[in-house]
């Protein structure tokens, strides 16, 4: 189903000029074609414009690519999310490691040899005697050690990992965030610069057709040579912005590939995201400090700082200790004996002076700690100061849809009244460009400025927080975070991951 097109405030009826250029300023007489000419014109002004509007606001079909849609596409497959989860899955498994503190260490071993001995005794006048023979010892054992109180530092290590996991899930979010709002201002680049490409290739047909007014009107006399040239430099110059364009729609394009992984093909309308926004600037503030990823994220590093902390003091503390062992050896003395040997061993050991180290690590791991409290602070101001900026950025944009609105307004009434004081020799060849060039330029403002609306309402929806694959409702797979960390923490043996690697 079409998308209806967006009224722009341009009035086109009023681009009725009987005559673009105007009459001989020196005898009056008629402009020649003055009915085709003037046609000619109102129809490249009409077709430029609606297909700008066509391009930048989605005036395509059913099948055309949504944002949603592409913002969907990026989530599941961008290669830096993805690599972020992966990092995340990584982080999951200091959990395990840490919480092998709680269990017993198992190791066996095992040896085998030979010994070649000779042993020689004097013997006075019978002369001496001796013997010789060899021995294969060997041996196997089993050891079991087993920690009963290391001064906490496992159960503060455990929750000192847990806390890097939940600050790394905050982190993804984080760069979910950014990847979508990256995402949606390259979906609406292209929009922006495919639109623009339009104006300015129609800008050139507007203005050959001009060039070829003003070389008619020149062979009859009714223009100098240098309103002819006027004609030419401005559509030379329309032409390099023509180049400038495509350049930019090629870079837009560029980064629309790296950030959602197709080429962009027929673009659909690009929302914005109003009805996920807060409805004041306070109330988005108060929601950004409640819920922003970044914030969440510095306040579990603060956690974890201060558990680091708990840790190193742990090194203080007596600890206590299990071993046990069974082992078994033949052939140590004669050939055929056979010993068996069990053992256990509790084990305390008190740390009374360890040169002054720990101490030093203590204090380093609670001033590490205050830089995270600090740090907290600093993200605090930082996220209200993106709230206050992008809600500003969202203010502006809308006055500027109104102003470009009332620009292309004005400066269609301009450019007809140009024409027709051009037609009886009150303007000149240039005054007809300028009001021209000034109706284009009002025109690449609007289109700016409705791709400026849509990004900074996202911008907002970023700032504070909420700019995510669950409150879009995009229709791909949600990544669980929670899952594989379930799926990891209680494991006791094991080299695959849960995928199978």
């Amino acid at each position: 189903m079409a998308h209806a097109v967006p009224s722009l405030g341009i009035s086109f009826e009023r681009v009725t000029a009987p005559c673009p250029w105007g009459s001989n300023r020196r005898n009056s007489t008629p402009c020649q074609g003055r009915d085709r000419h003037a046609r000619r014109t109102i129809e490249l002004l009409l077709t430029g414009v609606l297909a700008s509007v066509a391009v930048a606001f989605g005036v395509y079909g059913a099948a055309a690519e949504t944002l949603p849609g592409a913002l969907a596409r990026a989530y599941g497959a961008n290669p830096q999310l993805n690599a972020e989860r992966a990092s995340l899955r990584a982080v999951d498994e200091n959990v395990p490691r840490a919480l092998s503190g709680y269990r017993p260490r198992i190791s066996a071993e095992a040896d085998a040899g030979v010994a070649a001995m000779r042993s020689s005794t004097p013997g006075g006048m019978e002369g001496a005697s001796g013997q010789s023979g060899s021995l294969f010892p060997r041996g196997a054992g089993i050891t079991l050690n087993q920690t009963l109180f290391d001064g906490f530092r496992t159960r503060n290590n455990v929750r000192t990992a847990e806390s890097q996991v939940f600050g790394a899930r905050e982190a993804l979010r984080n760069t979910e965030q950014n990847l979508l709002f990256d995402a949606v201002s390259a979906y609406m680049n292209v929009l922006r610069d495919t639109a623009i490409l339009d104006l300015q290739r129609n800008n050139v047909e507007l203005l050959n057709e001009q060039l070829s007014q003003t070389r008619e009107r020149y062979e009859a006399g009714q223009v100098t040579r240098t309103d002819v040239s006027q004609a030419e430099a401005r559509l030379a110059g329309s032409r390099s912005q023509v180049s400038l364009a495509e350049a930019n729609l090629r870079a837009s394009i560029a980064r629309y590939r790296q950030v959602i992984g197709v080429d962009p093909k027929t673009l659909a309308p690009g929302p914005p995201a109003d009805r996920w926004l807060p409805r004041s600037l306070p109330a988005a503030v108060q929601v950004a400090l409640a819920e922003h990823p970044a914030i969440k994220a510095s306040l579990h590093g603060v956690d974890a700082a201060e558990l680091e902390v708990k840790v190193v003091e742990g090194e203080l503390y007596p600890s206590l200790g299990l071993s046990a062992g069974l082992s078994r050896r033949s052939d140590v003395e004669t050939r055929g004996d056979a010993r068996t040997a069990a053992t256990a061993v509790v084990r305390l050991t008190v740390p009374i002076y360890e040169g002054g180290e720990v101490y030093a690590r203590t204090r380093q791991a609670k001033e590490t700690a205050g830089q995270r409290r600090i740090e907290v602070e600093v993200t605090r101001d930082q996220v209200r100061a993106a709230v206050l900026s992008a809600w500003g950025q969202l203010e502006a944009t809308k006055a500027q849809i109104t102003a470009a609105q009332t620009q292309i307004q004005a400066s269609e009434i301009a450019l007809t009244g140009v024409r027709e004081e051009a037609r009886v020799g009150q303007r000149t060849t240039l005054e007809v460009l300028n009001a021209q060039q000034e109706l284009l330029n009002a025109r690449v403002n609007l289109v700016t400025a409705q791709r400026d609306r849509v990004v900074a309402s996202y911008s907002v929806l970023s700032a504070v927080g909420r700019l995510s694959a669950r409150v879009l409702a995009l229709r791909a797979p949600s990544y669980d975070a929670k899952r594989h960390f379930d799926q990891v923490k209680d494991l006791w043996i094991g080299l695959r991951t849960p995928d199978g690697r």
